[in-house]
C-alpha cells in the first residue's frame, strides 16, 4: 500500500489525511507552520475521541488511524510517498511553485494531485517536467464526511493515471466522478446560481434573506438556504470561488460576483466563523422571520432552480461531464434534494425554457440565456434520458 503525502494541514488537508489513514495508508502530513500542524493534530484527536464516544470507532481503531499519520515540517520527508495531494492556498503561482519543488523530491512513478476547487489543473501540471502524472482530486469539506471526489485529468494527464486515481478513490470509500478541466469543474460551476441568483433576488429587493432561505429549504427541500450556506462556507472562500470562475470564463455574466457579498468580505463579516455574515450569530441574536407567502416562495424557488438546471444542461452540452456524473455530483457533493436534470424532466423542459426566456426578455442580460441543449430537447419533445 502506497504512502500518501498531504501538503497543507488546514481543515481540508487534515481531513484528506484522515481519509487516507482511515483507508489504511501511512500518511505524511506536511506543513511549514508548526502551529498549524499542532492544531491539526489536536483537532484529529478531538474528532477521533468523538467518533469513539458515538460508537462509530473502537478506541483501538481510532488510535490506529492517528498512529498512521506522521506530522512533519520537512518537505523532504515526502520523498517516499507514492501519492502527494496538495491542499494549500488557492493561488496558481503558489501551487505551481510547490509542484515544481515536489517533482524534484518524488520518485518518477509518484502521482501528484491538486485539491484545487477552481484553478486550471492543466496550468498546475505545466509546472512539472512530467505532467502526465499530475491530476486534480477535488475533495469536499469536510473530507471525511463528504463522499464525492471530482477527479480532473489535465490535458497532459496520462489516462492510466486517471484510471488509477478513480479506482483509488473507490478503494477509499469515496464516490469519484470524472470532470473536464474547465473552471469550477462540476459542482462549483453548476452551483453558482444557487448563490448568485439568490443574491440577485435580494439585491433587487424582491425578498429578504430569510424568505429566500425559507423558500429553498421548505419548498425546495435543500438542506440549507443559499445565505445560510454562504455564511457556513465563509464569504471569503465563497466569494473567491465565484470571482475565480467569473474571471476564468472571461467575465461571462452568468458568474458575475455580487457587490453585496464583496462588502461583507470588506467588512470582515465572513459568516459563522466571525460571528456575523448575512445572519448575526451572536448569543441572544434574534433570527429574522421569513415571509411564508406560498406564491412568493414558489417564484423564488423556480427562478433559482431554472438557473441551476440551465447550468447543469450547459455542462452536459459542453462535455464537462456525463449527465449521470452531474446528477451524482450535485446530490452527493452538495446534497441537493434531487438531480437537477431529473428535476428538469419533472418540471417539463418547455417550462424551464419558457422561464429562462421570460427572464431574458425582462432583463436583456446574457446571464439568462438558455442552453442550446435545453432548448433543442424542449423543441423536440425530448427529456434528459438515463437518469
Amino acid at each position: 500500500m502506497i504512502i500518501v503525502g498531504v501538503v497543507g494541514s488546514g481543515a481540508m488537508g487534515s481531513g484528506i489525511a484522515q481519509v487516507a489513514a482511515t483507508a489504511g495508508h501511512q500518511v505524511l502530513l506536511y506543513d511549514k507552520q508548526p502551529d498549524a500542524l499542532r492544531r491539526a493534530q489536536t483537532e484529529l484527536t478531538r474528532i477521533m475521541d468523538r467518533q469513539v464516544e458515538k460508537g462509530r470507532l473502537t478506541a483501538a481503531e481510532a488510535a490506529a488511524i492517528q498512529q498512521r499519520i506522521c506530522y512533519t515540517l520537512d518537505q523532504a520527508d515526502l520523498s517516499v510517498a507514492g501519492l502527494v495531494i496538495e491542499a494549500i492556498v488557492e493561488r496558481l503561482d503558489v501551487k505551481k511553485a510547490l509542484f515544481e519543488e515536489l517533482e524534484g523530491l518524488l520518485r518518477e512513478d509518484a502521482v501528484l494531485a491538486t485539491n484545487t476547487s477552481s484553478l486550471a489543473v492543466t496550468a498546475i501540471a505545466a509546472a512539472c517536467k512530467k505532467p502526465g502524472r499530475v491530476l486534480g482530486l477535488h475533495f469536499f469539506n469536510p473530507a471525511p464526511l463528504m463522499a464525492l471526489v471530482e477527479v480532473i485529468p489535465a490535458v497532459q494527464t496520462d489516462p492510466t493515471t486517471t484510471q488509477w486515481a478513480l479506482q483509488l478513490m473507490q478503494d477509499w470509500g469515496k464516490i469519484p466522478v470524472l470532470a473536464k478541466d474547465t473552471p469550477g469543474f462540476i459542482v462549483n460551476r453548476v452551483a453558482r446560481p444557487f448563490y448568485g441568483e439568490a443574491l440577485r433576488i435580494y439585491d433587487e429587493g424582491l425578498a429578504d434573506i430569510a424568505t429566500i432561505d425559507w423558500a429553498m429549504t421548505e419548498l425546495g427541500g435543500f438542506r440549507m438556504g443559499p445565505f445560510a450556506l454562504m455564511d457556513y462556507i465563509g464569504h471569503d472562500v465563497n466569494y473567491l470561488v465565484t470571482e475565480t470562475v467569473f474571471t476564468a470564463f472571461y467575465f461571462d455574466p452568468r458568474y458575475k460576483p455580487s457587490f453585496t457579498q464583496q462588502r461583507l468580505v470588506d467588512a470582515g463579516y465572513l459568516g459563522r466563523k466571525t460571528g456575523r455574515g448575512f445572519y448575526d450569530y451572536a448569543s441572544g441574536a434574534t433570527p429574522p422571520l421569513p415571509n411564508t407567502d406560498p406564491a412568493l416562495g414558489q417564484a423564488i424557488l423556480h427562478r433559482i432552480l431554472v438557473m441551476l438546471i440551465n447550468e447543469a444542461a450547459d455542462a452536459v452540452y459542453l462535455g464537462v461531464a456525463t449527465p449521470a456524473a452531474i446528477e451524482l455530483a450535485m446530490t452527493r457533493g452538495v446534497n441537493y434534494p434531487r438531480g437537477l436534470l431529473a428535476w428538469a424532466n419533472e418540471l417539463g423542459l418547455p417550462y424551464v425554457v419558457a422561464q429562462l426566456d421570460a427572464h431574458y426578455r425582462e432583463y436583456h442580460e446574457e446571464r439568462y440565456r438558455c442552453s442550446p441543449l435545453l432548448r433543442r430537447l424542449a423543441r423536440e419533445g425530448q427529456h434528459f434520458a438515463g437518469l
